[in-house]
């Protein structure tokens, strides 16, 4: 899935972590598409009901019941009058016919806002599209184009079939982006295209296809924090894959990328939140992308990704900043051996921040945080020593033998890490005897067989190449007797019929070679 015509950096991995060592850009992707999932359903909606007006930050609700339920019933009568109050306005031209229209556009609007599940159905059966698309006509006022589309943006934030319905309004919301509007008309169209893009695969490429990005990129540029941070919301919804191109296409936009700059550096936490999103998806999905932030300006992102990190406690922002990180040293050996170098300030940053999240009551921190560790433990010497030698290591194997099972897989990718040196060309990798030995020496054994055990072949597999290194290079023979001890004898033979012909032939090749008809006998 390289973008065409651009060489992909070095994905330079250790054999322990094949997955990266082979597919890292593929990794990344599939990551970036599920903590797409993860992000918008558990920490931030992908779609977002409109609640106060976009004129100005300071804004409260404007209806002191807005958040009241009423009657299903009620609710619904009184959209489909509204909306039926609506069309009879539109064929109206004499006197006062824009402010009537106003102030219905204003009660739809508010009908709109008012509950958790607000009467989108009713407006839709009542024909609320069509005359919705009509109010967004140019030359209308900007208070009815703003009314307009703050009534589509809240109907976008239903259903599937529900966003679908905005098919029609879409290149009057994309028109209305441009120079020519008002800042706040503009941010309020990109606030309904943001939800529209949430929907998925199918909307975003008919965005697309129908030239949303470059405007909701300029947009971003603006020095006014509440049209940058929906502009870059609309924007993370646009270009999140898990096709490249459009991601490719928005970092060659002119002055994207400073403005990422500036606003990760000047920003409010929120605001560099939604800009931080953006950096995730293009450093996962477009090698163009990452190849501009390392070359570029990547000192500068680095270290405003890092001093976020550190000194951040936002989980919103965290897990973005986290993302950005893991992708970016995945992405490139220059990041790790040019950037991240031992004993820099940068450096320094990137590692307490990460120990603080694996310290976090939060398990995503902890998960994200781990996985980060695993791409910087998979590059030089010196990376693996400077984890080896803090205070993550200790954190790491108590994760591995207590935290749940998906954080538990990325801490023994970092342990597995580790314990092997740079890869050379192809064959076993080279063992670092020192960290294998601590480790093993602390308890980390039992962690990686559990993983042998567990469903997830991945984990499998991981765990399976922990104990070869076990095996293998353990001082005085002592691997097998301490795999043995640890009941990973049984763990490999799970393996002997597996259907699974690597995962097969891997366990079976270890029981043959290191517990064959000649083991135990000296004893």
């Amino acid at each position: 899935m390289a973008d065409e015509g651009v060489s992909p950096p070095s994905q330079r991995r250790d054999s322990i972590k094949s997955s990266v060592h082979n597919t890292a850009a593929q990794r990344r992707r599939q990551h970036a598409i599920a903590v797409g999932k993860e992000r918008r359903e558990a920490l931030i909606r992908t779609k977002r009901l409109c609640r106060v007006a976009v004129v100005d930050d300071s804004e409260v609700l404007l209806e002191g019941d807005m958040l009241v339920d009423e009657e299903k019933a009620v609710l619904d009568s009184q959209t489909s009058q509204t909306v039926e109050d609506l069309k009879s306005a539109l064929s109206y031209h004499g006197k006062g016919a824009t402010q009537k229209k106003i102030e219905i556009l204003r009660a739809l609007r508010r009908l709109l806002s008012k509950s958790e599940v607000p009467p989108v159905e009713a407006a839709l059966q009542a024909g609320a599209i069509p005359v919705l698309v009509q109010c967004l006509s140019f030359g209308s006022a900007d208070e009815q184009l703003l009314e307009a589309a703050w009534c589509l943006t809240n109907i976008a934030a239903g259903e599937p079939e529900e966003t679908r319905s905005l098919l029609p309004a879409l290149p009057l919301l994309i028109a209305h982006l441009g120079e020519k509007s008002s800042v706040s008309v503009a941010e309020q169209c990109a606030w309904a295209l943001g939800n529209v893009a949430g929907e998925g695969e199918e909307l975003r490429n008919v965005l697309l296809s129908q030239g949303a990005l470059l405007p909701l990129a300029r947009l971003m540029l603006s020095n006014k924090a509440s049209t940058t941070r929906t502009a870059a919301w609309a924007l993370s919804n646009l270009i999140k894959g898990p096709d490249p191109k459009a991601a490719t296409s928005l970092i060659r936009i002119d002055g994207v990328l400073d403005a990422i700059i500036r606003h990760l550096k000047k920003s409010d936490d929120e605001l560099a939140t939604e800009v931080a999103w953006v950096v995730v998806y293009l450093s996962a999905l477009s090698e163009t992308a990452v190849s501009l932030l390392v070359k570029s300006d990547v000192i500068h992102v680095i270290q405003l990704l890092a001093g976020r990190l550190a000194a951040s406690e936002s989980l919103q922002l965290l897990i973005p900043v986290l993302r950005s990180l893991g992708n970016l040293v995945a992405g490139d050996s220059y990041i790790t051996d040019a950037v991240l170098i031992v004993g820099h300030d940068i450096t320094d940053q990137v590692l307490s921040g990460l120990v603080k999240c694996l310290k976090s009551e939060h398990r995503v921190l902890k998960k994200e945080a781990a996985w980060v560790l695993s791409n910087i433990a998979a590059g030089s010497f010196e990376h693996k020593e400077l984890i080896f030698s803090s205070e993550a290591t200790p954190l790491l194997m108590h994760l591995l033998l207590s935290a749940p099972f998906d954080i538990r897989k990325e801490v023994a990718y970092v342990l597995g890490n580790l314990c092997v040196a740079p890869a050379k060309g192809a064959g076993q990798p080279s063992i670092i005897l020192r960290h294998l030995v601590t480790l093993v020496n602390h308890g980390c054994l039992p962690g990686f067989i559990n993983l042998v055990r567990s469903a997830d072949i991945e984990s499998a597999k991981l765990g399976l190449q922990f104990l070869e290194l076990v095996l293998r290079g353990m001082p005085n023979g002592e691997g097998p007797k301490l795999v043995e001890r640890e009941d990973g004898i049984d763990a490999m033979e799970r393996f002997q019929f597996h259907e699974n012909e690597e995962m097969r032939n891997m366990a079976n090749g270890l029981v043959d070679k290191y517990f064959g008809e000649d083991y135990g006998v000296d004893e």
